[in-house]
């Protein structure tokens, strides 16, 4: 069993000038451990309610309710400090107001766990037992991150998800080497800053509904029209989308749209963000005919496979299997099912298969593709 972890002292930084001087310490080459803790309950933008750093056996917390953090974090970006943290996609979302296109070299330890042979989506608790030997409490899970003062078991908590970091780091760089990792870890870690980082929204967020594959195109673009003024909104008055327009009620108004706005609003009753200036809003935007300009730039929903797509989809399906295990590697770190049944359906290869993933996967599911 392992032994339950104590908590070390942790600086408590509420100025941006001891932010500032505690990060002077990256001017050389260094290994920074990062995590950070924060609250998205009401919000579409997560609030940053707590940032943990480690380094060189020093650790701080850093209070960002205390002071605007603006361009201190900016030692990250120096291509000689290595960025350490696990599961990171929230957390460079959280970040990206100060860090727009994350820190310049990352190291994500579950993407490197999956690499190295341990599990796809290993939990930082679980790492920390398998590789440090010690058990982290998870007591403050669901925490509220904003209450100040925070809590001695809640500041214990957060310093230890960065102590362990440096360790991790180290045994898993090994690994990565050892297995000829290193590139393709590096590569997904690029990776993951581009998704996680731009604070832009989808172009085409039509092509999470599925279930209007089958729609026209001009019904689609339709579609695709009322999510974007759902994505823009959102973001402008910082509520989560399904306050304005949850996603059964985005589809209802695609199909049929209502005649007024008095018909509108009855249909609209219960979204807490949808006030009367958005309901007025929205319906100036669902009055107007769709374009062929709008059609044009539509992306077509992928439909689920069928017929020979599906049959293509089973081979597709073994053979990622097979050669995942032929690697060493999770075949959902290889390829999910999701990417393949794009593939499947569309024949055209997906952006999240390039890079290594094309190098090792395009003959081979190329090859299944339906006649």
């Amino acid at each position: 069993m392992p032994l339950l972890a104590p908590p070390p002292k942790a600086d408590w930084i509420e100025q941006r000038s001891e932010l500032e001087r505690w990060l002077d310490q990256l001017s050389t080459p260094q290994v920074l451990g990062l995590d950070t803790e924060f609250m998205r309950r009401n919000t579409f933008y997560p609030q940053l309610a707590l940032l943990q750093l480690g380094l060189n056996d020093q650790y701080a917390l850093v209070d960002p309710l205390a002071f605007d953090i603006g361009t201190a974090l900016q030692p990250l970006n120096n291509a000689n400090v290595v960025t350490v943290m696990h599961s990171a996609s929230e957390d460079l979302e959280t970040l990206s107001p100060w860090l727009p296109e994350g820190p310049r070299v990352l190291f994500d330890t579950q993407i490197a766990a999956a690499f190295a042979g341990m599990g796809f989506g290993l939990s930082y608790r679980a790492l920390v037992a398998e590789l440090a030997g010690a058990e982290l409490d998870k007591g403050e899970t669901r925490s509220d991150w904003m209450q100040r003062p925070l809590t001695a078991s809640q500041r214990d908590y957060a310093t230890l998800d960065v102590v362990y970091l440096k360790t991790i780091h180290e045994q898993l760089v090994e690994r990565l080497a050892q297995r000829d990792r290193t590139a393709w870890h590096a590569e997904d870690c690029e990776r993951l800053k581009r998704k996680s980082c731009p604070r832009e929204g989808d172009p085409q967020p039509q092509l999470a509904f599925r279930n209007a594959a089958e729609w026209p195109r001009e019904q689609q673009a339709f579609l695709r029209r009322i999510l974007l003024w759902r994505d823009a909104t959102a973001r402008q008055l910082d509520k989560p989308r399904p306050w304005l327009l949850e996603d059964a009620l985005v589809l209802s108004i695609a199909e049929q749209r209502p005649r007024n706005l008095e018909e509108l609003d009855r249909r609209g009753s219960g979204q807490r963000a949808l006030r009367s200036q958005q309901r007025a809003e929205l319906f100036e935007v669902l009055e107007d005919a769709v374009t062929d300009a709008e059609i044009a730039e539509t992306g077509l929903i992928a439909p689920y496979p069928q017929g020979k797509a599906k049959q293509a989809l089973s081979a597709m399906k073994l053979c990622v299997d097979t050669l995942a295990a032929e690697l060493d590697l999770p075949a959902g770190l290889l390829c999910s099912r999701r990417v393949l049944e794009e593939f499947a359906v569309t024949a055209q290869w997906p952006e999240a298969l390039e890079g290594w993933r094309r190098d090792v996967l395009y003959d081979r599911l190329g090859s299944l593709l339906p006649g």
